[in-house]
Protein backbone atom coordinates (compact mmCIF):
# COMPACT_ATOMS: atom_id res chain seq x y z
CA UNK A 1 0.00 0.00 0.00
CA UNK A 2 2.60 2.28 1.11
CA UNK A 3 4.70 1.64 -2.23
CA UNK A 4 1.64 2.12 -4.47
CA UNK A 5 0.97 5.55 -2.18
CA UNK A 6 4.89 6.50 -2.88
CA UNK A 7 4.52 6.35 -6.81
CA UNK A 8 1.10 8.15 -6.68
CA UNK A 9 2.41 11.13 -4.74
CA UNK A 10 5.79 10.62 -6.98
CA UNK A 11 3.71 11.60 -10.22
CA UNK A 12 1.69 13.98 -8.60
CA UNK A 13 4.32 16.30 -7.40
CA UNK A 14 6.18 15.51 -10.23
CA UNK A 15 3.77 16.60 -12.89
CA UNK A 16 4.88 20.80 -13.23
CA UNK A 17 8.12 20.24 -15.23
CA UNK A 18 8.01 24.66 -15.44
CA UNK A 19 9.22 23.92 -11.73
CA UNK A 20 12.72 25.48 -11.13
CA UNK A 21 15.69 22.84 -10.63
CA UNK A 22 18.79 23.39 -8.05
CA UNK A 23 21.50 21.40 -8.12
CA UNK A 24 22.11 19.41 -4.96
CA UNK A 25 25.53 17.82 -4.84
CA UNK A 26 26.69 15.25 -7.07
CA UNK A 27 24.52 16.65 -9.99
CA UNK A 28 21.58 15.51 -8.16
CA UNK A 29 18.72 17.99 -7.70
CA UNK A 30 16.19 19.56 -5.51
CA UNK A 31 13.10 20.49 -7.12
CA UNK A 32 10.52 22.63 -5.89
CA UNK A 33 7.21 20.60 -7.07
CA UNK A 34 4.38 21.85 -5.56
CA UNK A 35 3.30 24.40 -3.53
CA UNK A 36 0.07 23.49 -1.23
CA UNK A 37 -1.75 26.87 -0.21
CA UNK A 38 -2.64 27.58 3.54
CA UNK A 39 -5.52 30.34 2.69
CA UNK A 40 -6.66 32.18 5.81
CA UNK A 41 -3.77 30.83 8.24
CA UNK A 42 -1.98 33.12 10.20
CA UNK A 43 1.14 33.85 11.92
CA UNK A 44 3.90 31.52 13.20
CA UNK A 45 4.06 27.71 11.95
CA UNK A 46 5.96 25.24 13.89
CA UNK A 47 6.20 21.55 13.18
CA UNK A 48 4.81 18.72 11.56
CA UNK A 49 4.42 14.77 11.27
CA UNK A 50 3.27 12.67 8.21
CA UNK A 51 1.07 10.06 8.53
CA UNK A 52 2.50 7.43 5.77
CA UNK A 53 -0.42 4.94 5.58
CA UNK A 54 -3.08 7.59 5.21
CA UNK A 55 -1.09 9.73 3.04
CA UNK A 56 -1.62 13.03 5.22
CA UNK A 57 0.32 15.93 6.59
CA UNK A 58 -0.25 17.62 9.55
CA UNK A 59 1.05 20.71 9.95
CA UNK A 60 0.98 22.82 13.61
CA UNK A 61 0.09 26.50 13.22
CA UNK A 62 1.06 27.95 15.62
CA UNK A 63 0.11 31.38 15.37
CA UNK A 64 -3.26 30.29 13.93
CA UNK A 65 -4.39 28.16 16.87
CA UNK A 66 -4.79 25.16 14.68
CA UNK A 67 -3.41 22.03 13.08
CA UNK A 68 -3.32 21.94 9.22
CA UNK A 69 -4.19 18.32 7.56
CA UNK A 70 -3.07 18.27 4.03
CA UNK A 71 -4.07 15.24 1.77
CA UNK A 72 -0.42 14.57 0.22
CA UNK A 73 -2.30 12.18 -2.75
CA UNK A 74 -4.23 15.26 -3.82
CA UNK A 75 -1.92 18.10 -2.27
CA UNK A 76 -4.88 20.11 -0.91
CA UNK A 77 -5.48 20.84 2.61
CA UNK A 78 -8.85 19.00 3.48
CA UNK A 79 -9.20 19.94 7.28
CA UNK A 80 -8.39 22.53 9.71
CA UNK A 81 -8.43 21.47 13.36
CA UNK A 82 -9.23 24.18 15.82
CA UNK A 83 -9.04 25.45 19.15
CA UNK A 84 -5.33 24.98 20.01
CA UNK A 85 -3.31 26.83 22.17
CA UNK A 86 0.00 27.74 20.76
CA UNK A 87 0.65 24.09 19.20
CA UNK A 88 4.03 23.65 18.76
CA UNK A 89 4.76 19.99 17.88
CA UNK A 90 3.15 17.43 16.57
CA UNK A 91 2.92 13.51 15.84
CA UNK A 92 1.49 10.49 14.52
CA UNK A 93 1.42 7.31 15.26
CA UNK A 94 -0.42 4.45 12.97
CA UNK A 95 -1.02 1.58 14.71
CA UNK A 96 -3.43 2.53 16.20
CA UNK A 97 -4.28 5.50 15.10
CA UNK A 98 -2.81 8.41 17.16
CA UNK A 99 -2.27 12.22 16.56
CA UNK A 100 -0.85 13.46 19.21
CA UNK A 101 -0.33 17.66 19.90
CA UNK A 102 1.76 19.73 22.10
CA UNK A 103 0.33 23.02 23.35
CA UNK A 104 3.20 25.67 23.91
CA UNK A 105 0.41 28.24 25.74
CA UNK A 106 -1.36 26.03 28.42
CA UNK A 107 1.18 23.45 28.52
CA UNK A 108 -0.64 20.11 27.41
CA UNK A 109 -0.23 17.12 25.43
CA UNK A 110 -3.56 16.03 23.63
CA UNK A 111 -4.45 12.82 22.31
CA UNK A 112 -6.80 12.72 19.14
CA UNK A 113 -8.48 9.55 17.60
CA UNK A 114 -5.87 9.62 14.39
CA UNK A 115 -9.15 9.04 11.98
CA UNK A 116 -12.16 11.08 13.44
CA UNK A 117 -9.86 13.20 15.12
CA UNK A 118 -12.19 12.73 18.40
CA UNK A 119 -10.39 13.99 21.52
CA UNK A 120 -9.21 10.73 23.48
CA UNK A 121 -6.91 12.56 26.38
CA UNK A 122 -5.39 15.61 27.43
CA UNK A 123 -2.05 15.38 29.60
CA UNK A 124 -1.51 18.10 31.93
CA UNK A 125 2.10 19.09 31.85
CA UNK A 126 3.26 22.49 33.43
CA UNK A 127 4.19 24.70 30.89
CA UNK A 128 5.77 25.36 27.22
CA UNK A 129 4.81 22.09 25.61
CA UNK A 130 6.90 21.81 22.88
CA UNK A 131 8.56 19.08 20.35
CA UNK A 132 6.89 15.71 20.23
CA UNK A 133 8.88 12.57 19.12
CA UNK A 134 7.80 8.90 18.35
CA UNK A 135 9.34 5.47 19.15
CA UNK A 136 7.08 3.03 16.98
CA UNK A 137 8.84 0.37 18.27
CA UNK A 138 8.78 0.74 22.06
CA UNK A 139 4.96 2.53 21.43
CA UNK A 140 6.15 5.53 23.45
CA UNK A 141 5.91 9.29 23.23
CA UNK A 142 8.33 11.27 24.37
CA UNK A 143 7.15 15.50 24.96
CA UNK A 144 9.31 18.49 25.79
CA UNK A 145 7.91 20.88 27.77
CA UNK A 146 8.60 23.49 30.71
CA UNK A 147 11.70 24.36 32.63
CA UNK A 148 13.23 21.64 32.13
CA UNK A 149 11.51 17.92 31.71
CA UNK A 150 10.92 15.49 28.72
CA UNK A 151 7.37 13.71 29.28
CA UNK A 152 6.85 9.57 28.74
CA UNK A 153 3.40 8.46 27.49
CA UNK A 154 1.76 5.79 26.05
CA UNK A 155 0.97 5.95 22.36
CA UNK A 156 -1.86 3.96 22.33
CA UNK A 157 -3.35 5.55 25.42
CA UNK A 158 -1.88 8.70 26.10
CA UNK A 159 -1.16 7.19 29.89
CA UNK A 160 1.27 9.06 31.46
CA UNK A 161 4.43 6.70 31.86
CA UNK A 162 6.69 9.04 34.03
CA UNK A 163 9.42 11.59 32.74
CA UNK A 164 13.05 12.51 32.47
CA UNK A 165 14.47 15.74 34.88
CA UNK A 166 16.54 18.38 32.78
CA UNK A 167 18.40 21.67 33.99
CA UNK A 168 16.21 23.95 31.61
CA UNK A 169 13.65 23.86 28.81
CA UNK A 170 14.27 21.30 25.90
CA UNK A 171 14.43 22.59 22.60
CA UNK A 172 14.84 20.05 19.33
CA UNK A 173 15.70 16.21 20.63
CA UNK A 174 16.26 12.90 18.97
CA UNK A 175 16.05 9.44 19.88
CA UNK A 176 18.86 6.80 18.96
CA UNK A 177 17.24 3.77 17.07
CA UNK A 178 19.61 1.13 18.24
CA UNK A 179 20.11 2.10 21.67
CA UNK A 180 18.67 3.31 24.80
CA UNK A 181 19.63 7.23 24.48
CA UNK A 182 18.35 10.58 23.45
CA UNK A 183 20.30 13.72 22.45
CA UNK A 184 18.21 16.80 24.02
CA UNK A 185 19.55 20.58 22.96
CA UNK A 186 19.24 22.68 26.09
CA UNK A 187 19.94 26.41 24.40
CA UNK A 188 19.43 28.09 27.82
CA UNK A 189 22.94 26.53 29.39
CA UNK A 190 24.75 25.86 25.77
CA UNK A 191 24.61 22.09 26.28
CA UNK A 192 23.60 18.73 24.68
CA UNK A 193 22.24 16.32 27.25
CA UNK A 194 22.29 12.70 27.22
CA UNK A 195 19.84 10.77 28.62
CA UNK A 196 18.96 7.33 29.44
CA UNK A 197 15.51 6.30 28.26
CA UNK A 198 15.75 3.39 30.45
CA UNK A 199 17.10 4.73 33.52
CA UNK A 200 15.21 7.56 32.99
CA UNK A 201 18.13 10.06 34.19
CA UNK A 202 20.68 12.17 32.13
CA UNK A 203 23.76 10.42 31.93
CA UNK A 204 26.15 13.40 30.56
CA UNK A 205 26.37 16.69 29.00
CA UNK A 206 28.21 17.91 26.26
CA UNK A 207 28.58 21.48 26.81
CA UNK A 208 28.52 23.88 23.04
CA UNK A 209 31.91 26.19 23.44
CA UNK A 210 32.04 29.19 21.08
CA UNK A 211 28.11 29.01 20.00
CA UNK A 212 24.71 29.71 21.39
CA UNK A 213 21.11 29.28 20.93
CA UNK A 214 21.62 25.21 19.78
CA UNK A 215 17.84 24.59 18.55
CA UNK A 216 17.36 21.99 15.82
CA UNK A 217 18.76 18.74 15.52
CA UNK A 218 19.48 15.51 13.64
CA UNK A 219 20.88 12.18 14.17
CA UNK A 220 23.38 9.88 11.97
CA UNK A 221 22.86 6.60 13.89
CA UNK A 222 25.06 4.60 12.06
CA UNK A 223 28.01 7.15 11.32
CA UNK A 224 27.80 7.89 15.21
CA UNK A 225 27.58 11.30 13.87
CA UNK A 226 24.84 14.35 15.77
CA UNK A 227 24.43 17.46 14.12
CA UNK A 228 23.38 20.80 16.55
CA UNK A 229 21.92 23.73 14.83
CA UNK A 230 23.08 26.94 16.44
CA UNK A 231 22.07 30.64 15.46
CA UNK A 232 25.04 32.54 17.67
CA UNK A 233 26.68 32.29 15.44
CA UNK A 234 24.80 29.94 12.61
CA UNK A 235 26.44 27.22 12.13
CA UNK A 236 26.11 23.16 12.28
CA UNK A 237 28.03 21.17 14.92
CA UNK A 238 29.05 17.64 14.43
CA UNK A 239 29.56 15.70 17.13
CA UNK A 240 30.57 12.54 17.59
CA UNK A 241 28.14 10.30 19.76
CA UNK A 242 30.50 8.19 21.64
CA UNK A 243 32.64 10.53 23.05
CA UNK A 244 30.99 14.13 22.43
CA UNK A 245 34.11 15.36 20.55
CA UNK A 246 33.50 18.30 18.06
CA UNK A 247 34.35 16.95 14.68
CA UNK A 248 33.45 20.03 13.06
CA UNK A 249 31.57 23.51 12.90
CA UNK A 250 29.29 24.22 8.77
CA UNK A 251 29.02 27.96 8.53
CA UNK A 252 25.16 28.47 7.99
CA UNK A 253 22.29 30.85 6.74
CA UNK A 254 20.57 32.62 9.62
CA UNK A 255 17.95 31.32 12.53
CA UNK A 256 17.99 27.61 11.67
CA UNK A 257 15.14 26.31 13.28
CA UNK A 258 15.22 22.68 11.21
CA UNK A 259 17.83 19.85 10.23
CA UNK A 260 17.64 16.94 8.47
CA UNK A 261 19.97 14.06 7.77
CA UNK A 262 19.67 12.27 4.68
CA UNK A 263 21.26 8.57 5.17
CA UNK A 264 21.09 7.66 1.61
CA UNK A 265 22.99 10.36 0.26
CA UNK A 266 25.05 11.67 3.21
CA UNK A 267 23.56 15.25 3.08
CA UNK A 268 22.15 17.40 5.18
CA UNK A 269 19.13 19.96 4.96
CA UNK A 270 18.91 22.71 7.10
CA UNK A 271 15.81 25.00 7.14
CA UNK A 272 16.54 28.65 7.79
CA UNK A 273 14.25 31.68 8.48
CA UNK A 274 16.75 33.86 7.11
CA UNK A 275 14.62 32.19 3.68
CA UNK A 276 16.94 29.13 2.64
CA UNK A 277 17.28 25.89 2.64
CA UNK A 278 21.03 25.02 3.35
CA UNK A 279 22.46 21.83 1.69
CA UNK A 280 25.54 20.15 2.85
CA UNK A 281 27.40 17.33 1.53
CA UNK A 282 29.66 15.10 1.88
CA UNK A 283 33.40 16.92 1.49
CA UNK A 284 36.10 14.98 -0.65
CA UNK A 285 38.42 15.76 2.33
CA UNK A 286 36.10 14.30 4.87
CA UNK A 287 33.51 16.05 6.63
CA UNK A 288 30.65 18.57 5.33
CA UNK A 289 30.67 21.19 2.76
CA UNK A 290 27.71 23.26 1.68
CA UNK A 291 27.12 23.06 -1.64
CA UNK A 292 23.75 25.04 -2.35
CA UNK A 293 21.68 27.23 -0.97
CA UNK A 294 17.92 27.32 -2.12
CA UNK A 295 16.01 30.03 -1.67
CA UNK A 296 12.34 29.66 -0.06
CA UNK A 297 10.71 32.64 2.05
CA UNK A 298 11.60 34.94 4.94
CA UNK A 299 10.08 33.03 8.01
CA UNK A 300 10.29 29.56 6.33
CA UNK A 301 12.31 28.04 8.99
CA UNK A 302 10.15 24.82 9.78
CA UNK A 303 10.65 21.17 7.79
CA UNK A 304 9.65 18.24 7.41
CA UNK A 305 12.23 15.55 5.73
CA UNK A 306 10.18 12.47 5.20
CA UNK A 307 13.22 9.49 3.73
CA UNK A 308 10.67 7.18 2.36
CA UNK A 309 8.65 9.58 0.64
CA UNK A 310 12.34 11.57 -0.76
CA UNK A 311 10.16 14.62 0.08
CA UNK A 312 11.18 17.84 2.21
CA UNK A 313 8.25 20.27 3.40
CA UNK A 314 8.74 23.25 4.58
CA UNK A 315 6.33 25.98 5.86
CA UNK A 316 6.25 29.23 4.34
CA UNK A 317 4.20 31.87 7.26
CA UNK A 318 2.02 34.77 5.73
CA UNK A 319 3.61 37.47 5.41
CA UNK A 320 2.74 40.88 3.56
CA UNK A 321 2.01 39.56 -0.20
CA UNK A 322 3.70 36.18 1.07
CA UNK A 323 0.76 33.71 1.57
CA UNK A 324 1.14 30.43 3.89
CA UNK A 325 1.56 27.08 2.21
CA UNK A 326 3.80 24.29 1.94
CA UNK A 327 6.60 24.02 -0.28
CA UNK A 328 7.43 20.43 -1.19
CA UNK A 329 10.84 19.52 -2.51
CA UNK A 330 11.66 16.76 -4.56
CA UNK A 331 15.15 15.42 -2.85
CA UNK A 332 18.20 13.97 -4.15
CA UNK A 333 17.26 10.34 -5.28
Amino acid sequence: MIRLFRLGLFGLLCCDMSAPRVQVGSGRPLRLAVSIPLVGVEGRIDHMAVDLPGSRLFVAALGNGSIEVIDLRSAKRVRSLRGFREPQGVGFVSSPARLFVANGGDGTCEMFDGSTFKSLRTVRLTEDADNVRCDATARRIYVGYGEGAIAILDARTGETLGGIPLSAHPESFQLEADGTRAFVNVPALGQVAIVDRAKRRVTAVWKIERYRANYPMALDDAGHRLFVGCRKPAAVLVLDTRSGRDLEAIPADGDPDDLYYDPRHGELYAACGSGFIDVFAPARSGGFTSVVKVPTAPGARTALFVPELRRLFVAVPHRGSQQAEIRVFDVAR
